[in-house]
């Protein structure tokens, strides 16, 4: 099936997503390329991305494309829906994990100027058994009255809304986005672990740092610790 994406963005259809994307950004493919996989019981998307600034703000395309995808299936479920996200990429809807986002670059520098960086999401649409209620707190997308929400619409519908996100992003700056992703972010305020530390989530930094403070300092997480290697 073919999708239909915004000018200067394009489609290919793929059995692995993300590692299709990030193996045609190594081969130097345009920014805009969107890999997915419409599968019976999982979606997978991807977008490959030409970043023109260093790393460590290249990175908000991570809670950038989060933010998109809320929006997307926002649109497209029932009201009632809560879509919510986790700082370290995880999909929450109506509270339970269903899905991740996943980033890679060019290289782990923050402040230098990567030649790409993919971002990609994977979604549960089915249960992969009849037990779901041996992980109470994972969900899938039609096990939460989304039945009538197409696989094929959504990834348009994320690519539709990402894009707007980055064009707003490149005009203001990351204040709009931040304060659009703080209303979505799950957990603020509670314990949290992340990368061997552990305590209360208080918020971001302006570059969307997870800050964690234990009893005796605030620590800063950058979202560049979450980049695949």
């Amino acid at each position: 099936m073919e999708l239909h994406f915004p000018p200067l963005m394009s489609g290919e259809a793929c059995d692995d997503a993300f590692e299709t994307a990030c193996q045609r950004a190594i081969l130097g493919c345009d920014a805009g390329l969107i890999c997915y996989h419409l599968g019976q019981n999982e979606l997978q998307a991807s977008m490959v991305f030409a970043p023109e600034v260093p790393l460590k703000s290249a990175m908000a395309m991570l809670p950038l494309c989060g933010v998109g995808f809320q929006n997307a299936l926002g649109a497209l479920a029932p009201p009632e829906v809560a879509v919510h996200l986790d700082w370290n990429g995880g999909i929450r809807i109506n509270g339970a994990k269903c899905g991740h986002f996943r980033t890679m670059a060019a290289g782990r520098d923050p402040e230098a100027v990567p030649d790409w960086l993919v971002i990609g999401f994977t979604l549960p649409l089915w249960p992969k058994d009849d037990r779901p209620g041996d992980t109470p707190d994972e969900t899938t997308l039609y096990a939460e009255g989304c039945a009538d929400v197409q696989a094929p619409t959504l990834v348009e519908a994320w690519a539709r809304h990402s894009l707007n996100w980055i064009t707003r992003w490149e005009q203001e700056g990351n204040r709009p986005l931040h304060a659009e992703w703080r209303g979505l972010a799950h957990g603020i305020g509670e314990p949290a672990q992340q990368g061997g530390l552990s305590g209360t989530f208080l918020g971001v930094d302006e570059d969307f740092g997870m800050l964690l403070r234990d009893d005796s300092e605030t620590h800063l997480i950058p979202l560049t610790d979450l980049l695949e290697t």
